[in-house]
């Protein structure tokens, strides 16, 4: 009952936007000479919206058939699971993914740009061509197998973003293998957890590492990690930089043998449900969790997903400026872009480097028409002002795009209106590790439909989200706020938790019984766009209250001198719970106390006076994993006085910001009634 009126509410909502009649899907296509995603036949997204929620194992039937290249055709669409785990798809089919996201592009435009490699050192951009990708994959994936790796062996993969670190994905892809990207920063302990628990046979690496004019020592890593992990055969070493490191019996030197190896690798045929990959993300109890995606559905859901929010066409550039080490990397800058035959900017720097013009400068240079990245670097970005934007030509920009957080409204405003000149469509993308691609976002719509600033809107073609009370019961009608979940299965989900599915069903299935429950909770607005209010292990109940702490982080960094906060709860002996904030100023020299009380000011007319913290602490900096995401889970242990049980820091971009907090507060707490 629950699911046909989640159904209902979305054919409501597209109810006044239907054309009359039915609308085909798409122009149908034999599967040989798919290239991706077609385009939206006329009044396609309502159509495709409604099909997708009232028919999906039809709707993604009849869309993979045509987006995907098929070894052999699959019988069943879709096997639902049971009410604790998730589906299958496209039983009976056969592919290989790096076929579809390579020799079919060869065939027909193999000088085509695949990849646009902007390295650290700026200006020094190298475009790979689809030709030169697929042999570079082959001649990978031939060394692999010299070397004893077979389908279904798992592959570690600790590299810099690069051509070579996606052929290495690719190679594996190729020959049945299954890769798991650590991101090239993490430490060796951490390394080592993530080969050890998911028995990796190899790990590929490069010799060092470039980024931000600093080079780290990927391999002298590597060395540390693999001690203490004895699945370890063999580690394929590649060189980034001319300097020599030290080479044991079990080092390969990658591109050596490369050059040796044969530049036709038959692609190994797999079934649509066998893995392609796990990448491993935090888990609340501390230890990461091996999320696996699987063949065919994963790769369908990240083309479709980057064809429609991006509006991406042939010709495009595409730049997405995550690493390859997150989920981003793999659906937005390998995977999903390959697919489409589109070219795929790898970007290996940072934001400030050599100064903050460097993502404009390379716009400008690459004619980039897709620009997609993180509210944190956005956010840092303002705060070296509007001069290094303006400083260079962005004309080619045609979408913007943020991903990993909310982006609260002042970073929204300031990349459409700066960055975008108020003439770029700005899609608000919300999804997680576990989804494998985008489910709520501005776009796809109908045409011209509005964008509400900060805001994710507007649910991806099958996803069906529902808000759920504590009780469990589905919330209906607008203007409401719950738990958000996912009424009914999608071809890009996760199918497991490497090694632990009973983990995997108590983190997703648990819950809400019958539902994907995402851990966040969600506002359904009055026109029914969701908006998402943070993650519900940072909602807080103050006096009977719920809010999301996004939502009091968001009113707070209105004030043009806060370019950063962070909000978490704490006991508090009268309310149940209080808002503890910690802030960073523009200005170590700002009045304080002025900045302190005009901020209460903002939270209490933005929201109520009920969600003004009770503390306003400030710090030099917020502590933040390397890839920009708040570790709020560490400044709750400062504030409840646990900081002996901080737990893994390794994630952090610099633990030694751990002690600097604790500094701050032992102080504020000496001065304070804490």
């Amino acid at each position: 009952m629950a699911l046909a009126a989640a159904r209902a509410r979305v054919l409501r909502a597209l109810s006044r936007s239907l054309p009359p009649g039915r609308v085909p899907l798409a122009a149908r296509r034999r599967c040989s000479d798919a290239e991706g995603p077609a385009a939206l036949p006329p009044g396609g997204y309502g159509v495709w919206q409604e099909r997708a929620a009232r028919d999906p194992a039809g709707f993604w039937a009849e869309v993979a058939r045509w987006a995907l290249r098929w070894d052999s055709p699959f019988h069943t669409a879709c096997q639902a699971g049971p009410a604790t785990g998730a589906a299958r798809w496209f039983l009976g089919g056969r592919l290989n993914v790096s076929v579809n996201c390579l020799d079919r592009h060869v065939e027909k435009s193999p000088n085509r740009v695949a990849l646009i490699w902007e390295r650290d050192e700026p200006g020094t951009a190298v475009h790979v061509t689809y030709r030169e990708l697929l042999d570079m994959t082959c001649r990978l994936a031939n060394t692999l197998k010299k070397y004893g790796i077979q389908k279904g062996d798992r592959v570690a993969i600790y590299m810099s973003v690069s051509p070579l670190s996606v052929a290495a994905m690719l190679a594996c892809a190729r020959i049945g293998a299954v890769h798991t990207v650590v991101f090239a920063g993490f430490s060796a302990e951490s390394l080592a957890g993530r080969i050890m628990d998911s028995g990796c046979k190899a790990v590929i690496t490069y010799n060092q590492g470039v980024r931000g004019g600093r080079i780290t020592e990927l391999k002298t890593t590597v060395d540390e990690a693999v001690k203490n992990c004895p699945s370890i055969k063999h580690v394929f070493v590649a060189q980034r930089t001319d300097n020599k490191v030290q080479m044991h019996d079990h080092d390969i030197p990658l591109e050596k043998e490369m050059a040796k190896a044969a530049s036709v690798c038959p692609p190994e045929i797999m079934d649509s449900e066998d893995m392609l990959f796990m990448l491993y993300t935090s888990g609340s109890t501390g230890k990461p969790k091996g999320i696996v995606h699987t063949q065919a559905g994963y790769l369908l859901y990240a083309a479709l997903t980057h064809k429609y929010v991006f509006d991406y066409q042939q010709g495009d550039v595409f730049g997405c400026v995550a690493d390859i080490g997150w989920i981003t990397g793999h659906s937005y800058v390998v995977y999903g872009p390959l697919c489409n035959g589109a070219t795929s900017v790898l970007f290996e720097s940072t934001p400030v480097y050599p100064d903050p013009g460097r993502y404009w400068e390379v716009v400008q240079r690459l004619k980039i028409n897709q620009f997609y990245g993180a509210p944190t670097a956005i956010r840092l970005l303002l705060n070296y002002g509007e001069e290094w934007v303006k400083k260079y030509d962005r004309s080619s920009l045609k979408t913007l795009g943020s991903v990993g957080e909310p982006i609260n409204n002042e970073a929204w405003q300031w990349f459409y209106h700066v960055v975008g000149e108020g003439r770029c469509t700005l899609v608000d993308t919300w999804w997680q590790t576990e989804t494998g691609g985008i489910c709520i976002a501005p776009r796809p719509s109908e045409e011209k439909a509005e964008i509400v600033p900060a805001m994710a809107m507007r649910p991806f073609f099958g996803i069906v989200p529902m808000l759920m009370d504590k009780n469990g019961k589905v919330i209906e009608g607008n203007d409401v706020s719950g738990a958000l979940c996912i009424a009914q299965p999608w071809p890009g989900m996760a199918r497991t938790i490497y090694g632990d599915q009973q983990r995997f069903v108590d983190a997703y299935f648990k819950a809400y019984p019958g539902y994907y429950f995402t851990g966040d909770g969600a506002y359904r607005t009055k026109k029914g766009y969701y908006q998402i209010t943070g993650r519900m292990d940072d909602v807080i109940n103050i006096s009977g209250h719920r809010l999301g702490t996004a939502e009091i982080e968001d009113a707070m960094a209105d004030h043009p001198e806060v370019p950063e906060t962070a909000v978490i709860g704490y006991p508090h002996k009268i309310k149940g719970e209080g808002a503890f904030a910690f802030i960073v100023l523009k200005d170590q020299a700002a009045h304080i106390d002025r900045v302190k009380e005009e901020l209460k000011t903002i939270v209490a007319s933005k929201i109520a006076k009920y969600a003004v913290p009770d503390h306003i602490l400030v710090v030099k900096r917020l502590p933040k994993t390397r890839s920009g995401k708040i570790m709020r889970r560490l400044l709750r242990k400062v504030v409840t006085e646990q900081s002996s049980n901080m737990g893994d820091v390794t994630t952090l971009d610099d633990p030694s910001v751990v002690k600097e907090i604790l500094d701050a507060y032992r102080k504020y707490k000496e001065k304070s009634s804490l």
